[in-house]
């Protein structure tokens, strides 16, 4: 029996990696005579760059940037020297990981630390860059990403403009005199707009900060960032698909420097070469810590499960916790949950692994 794994990571808990291993485990106890593959996936969120990275055999570059609250720090990303391919995660920089509870300040978060990784990939000699937009802790609309390629920002009195609160007052946009970029694709896992009721202000917001009274501001702040940056560059990106994602740094990219968007689990496959390795298993094991309805919208399970069922086969999903949905559940021929505490969870992976492979041996 031909088996392949190939979860998402377990938020928090384990890597996609050490999910995988830790499954692997279980199934090799009760089928020692399966041929596994294990092949870690992402959705364009955190894990991402690590992924394409152990698939492409990519080193790893550390670079000097800035945190969201302009502190400095080293940020890494990863570097595949034979196709010239920079693979980085915005929340290296601009990540809620890089603040602590206390520190989450939306008025002064800036995603201008992306800028520059941007900018070091490129002075690497980056021919693509591809940009995972999870997990940020800003709402900037790639305003700071922008100062840090070169970028200003005037007000009506010729004042430049430094923080995102003051884009109200927006006036005009000076592109940099001479800015060299690559080619970039941005990976995302939502699909939201720029603005309006499920934009990125009124969306993901208030879990980075954004309180109640404040949300009008921002949602005008990013209204006027659009708006200039329309007539500057005779494009509007506002409504494209994942303009919103990673508080509209996905704007951002498209407007600043042109990127294309594309749903990260696409572009996490296609680096990996999902689908040749799903066509020559029988059976395909996935999985994330938390199978909810956010895993239709683009989440790393659906698109295996989907893939999965293209190619005909067999497809599980092992899992922290998992909502009763009929649409999830029928995704997968069936799904085993932990049901356990974060540290039990790597036996908690074997022992589902185990029971899921009784069952295929059955």
């Amino acid at each position: 029996m031909r088996i392949l794994i190939a979860p998402d990571k377990f938020k928090g808990s384990l890597t996609a990696q050490d999910v995988a291993q830790n499954i692997a485990a279980g199934l090799c106890e009760v089928l020692p005579d399966a041929k596994i593959d294990i092949t870690p996936v992402a959705d364009g969120g955190e894990g991402t760059a690590e992924v394409i990275a152990q698939a492409r055999g990519a080193s790893w570059i550390e670079c000097e940037a800035h945190d969201p609250l302009g502190r400095k720090i080293d940020a890494r990303y990863a570097f595949d020297e034979a196709r010239k391919l920079a693979v980085m995660e915005m929340s290296e920089a601009a990540g809620m990981r890089r603040l602590q509870s206390n520190e989450r300040n939306v008025d002064l978060a800036t995603t201008f630390g992306v800028g520059e990784m941007i900018l070091d990939a490129a002075r690497h000699g980056a021919q693509e860059i591809i940009i995972g937009l999870g997990g940020s802790a800003t709402n900037d609309g790639g305003f700071g990403f922008a100062r840090a390629l070169g970028f200003q920002f005037f007000d009506a009195q010729n004042y430049e403009i430094e923080k995102i609160v003051d884009l109200i007052a927006l006036e005009r946009i000076e592109r940099p005199t001479s800015l060299l970029l690559p080619k970039i694709i941005a990976a995302v896992d939502v699909q939201n707009p720029l603005l309006g009721e499920n934009g990125a202000t009124r969306i993901f917001g208030p879990q980075k900060g954004v309180t109640p009274d404040k949300i009008d501001m921002f949602e005008r702040a990013l209204t006027k960032l659009a708006d200039v940056a329309t007539k500057t560059f005779r494009k509007d990106y506002r409504d494209e698909r994942g303009a919103g994602a990673a508080g509209g740094l996905g704007f951002g990219l498209m407007t600043f420097c042109k990127a294309i968007i594309k749903p990260g689990f696409d572009v996490v496959a296609e680096a990996v070469d999902l689908e040749a390795r799903i066509k020559d298993v029988d059976v395909v094991i996935t999985g994330e810590g938390s199978l909810d309805r956010q895993t239709l919208e683009g989440k790393a399970p659906a698109g295996v499960a989907r893939l999965a069922k293209k190619f005909a086969k067999r497809v599980f999903a092992i899992v922290g916790i998992a909502k009763q949905d009929g649409d999830l559940r029928e995704m997968f021929e069936r799904v085993y949950e932990l049901g356990g505490t974060i540290p039990q969870a790597p036996e908690l992976l074997r022992e589902r692994a185990r029971e899921l492979g009784n069952h295929l041996r059955a």
